[in-house]
């Protein structure tokens, strides 16, 4: 019987990506509290799984799937990034504008930034846990 480690694992690699993509922007965010005319940008998570899962699907269906070059002389794969297959938004502001133009929220950017921390290493706990079962299951199998 074959394993597949896409079934195992693919739905949390998705999640770990779109969260990485999403930490960037957000401390772009931070980075460029005190910009003038600076404009908060976000990553809608749930249009970014299902774009990346929509996607992960197809590949199914077509017997592809992606492949991590190693060695310069490994033969490429899909090398698009899963969290490049939705579109940045603008954050709507909650506080009035100061006159600058910049739409950055410090503490709710800081908050928005330590919930996706969070978020991220309980996905990567999870998946930690499924390799673990896998492992265990690997190794008992032959007794």
């Amino acid at each position: 019987m074959a394993i597949n480690l896409d079934k195992l694992v693919g739905f949390h690699q998705s999640a770990l990506a779109i969260r990485t993509d999403r930490m960037e922007v957000i401390s772009g965010n931070l980075a460029n509290a005190n910009t003038p005319g600076y404009k908060a940008k976000d990553i809608d998570f749930n249009k970014a799984m299902e774009s990346a899962m929509s996607a992960q699907e197809g590949q199914h269906k077509l017997g592809g799937g992606s492949l991590a070059r190693t060695h310069d002389k490994h033969i490429g794969g899909d090398m698009s990034s899963v969290a490049s297959n939705f579109e940045m938004q603008y954050r709507i502001p909650t506080q009035p504008d100061t006159g600058d133009g910049n739409t950055v929220e410090v503490q709710a950017e800081r908050n928005r930034f330590l919930d996706n921390g969070l978020r991220y290493q309980a996905t990567l706990e999870f998946i930690n846990g499924k390799v673990k079962g896998m492992k265990k299951a690997l190794s008992s199998g032959g007794q």
